[in-house]
């Protein structure tokens, strides 16, 4: 029976000093292939403009988009669940009287309050910002599974202190979070992605980086942090590989034997 190897993407498959992913990295996946299913698990819609492009780069046999709100078998959506419009409205709403940018990408637009403090994190971070934004009150009509926030670690703080329903882990690396109902995580989406497969998740094997790899890694058979993941995530990861772009995902599959 086939096992899942489940990937994070940005600064686990995907560095951000390069913005590829690493040709070892690669190597490791297309060797995985014939006896795992490749699955990726992050925070990001893999099907919106600036994802595409490593959706289909990597070729995963399964997707967990948005933190476990979404999950795709090739082009097959298999699960999905959003929030309340009345708890997306508030979110807006609280964001912009606190001058926090609050907001997500679907498709190929951005909705964000305050998208100027998005286009400064995007200069500083990427040296250019070409994003194409809408008014982010048009979220209020849509269906929203997460939302993101762009800022300093006090304005996710803020944000789940206000909102208890809510947790926010922070990006690694690059300012902002993750804006998520408690009630979903990457970890709740490898469990039904298991069940769906019918493979049993203490066979499996997650990598991550950041705070919103925590639960998976607990959750996973295996978990493996990366060597430039944070130092809390390395405190609950069963294994600690090498950093990014130090061959760390290949290193890690020789050492477990998978490849």
């Amino acid at each position: 029976m086939k096992s899942i190897v489940s990937f994070d993407l940005d600064m686990t498959l995907l560095d951000h000093k390069t913005y590829r992913i690493p040709d070892s990295a690669m190597e490791a996946i297309d060797r995985l292939r014939n006896n795992h299913y490749i699955v990726l698990a992050t925070g990001r819609d893999m099907d919106n403009y600036f994802s595409r492009q490593f959706r289909d780069i990597v070729q995963a046999d399964a997707i967990i988009h948005n933190n476990g709100t979404k999950i795709t078998v090739g082009k097959q959506v298999i699960y999905e669940t959003c929030m309340s419009k009345e708890l997306v409205t508030s979110i807006l709403q609280f964001a912009d009287q606190n001058n926090l940018s609050v907001g997500i990408t679907l498709g190929n637009n951005d909705y964000y309050t305050h998208p100027e403090q998005v286009r400064d994190r995007d200069m500083e971070v990427w040296g250019e910002s070409n994003r194409q934004y809408k008014d982010p009150w048009e979220l209020t009509d849509k269906n929203i599974r997460t939302l993101v926030y762009i800022g300093e670690r006090e304005g996710a703080k803020t944000l789940e202190e206000n909102f208890p329903a809510l947790k926010c882990p922070l990006f690694e690396g690059v300012k902002g979070a993750d804006i998520i109902e408690k009630r979903n995580s990457k970890a709740i989406g490898l469990q039904f992605l298991c069940d769906y497969l019918g493979t049993d998740i203490k066979d499996s094997y997650a990598f991550g980086d950041s705070m919103n790899d925590y639960e998976i890694l607990k959750a996973a058979g295996v978990g493996i942090a990366m060597g430039n993941a944070i130092p809390a995530l390395k405190e609950v990861a069963d294994y600690v590989t090498e950093n990014i772009e130090e061959d760390g995902i290949l290193k890690a599959c020789q050492h477990f034997h998978l490849i």
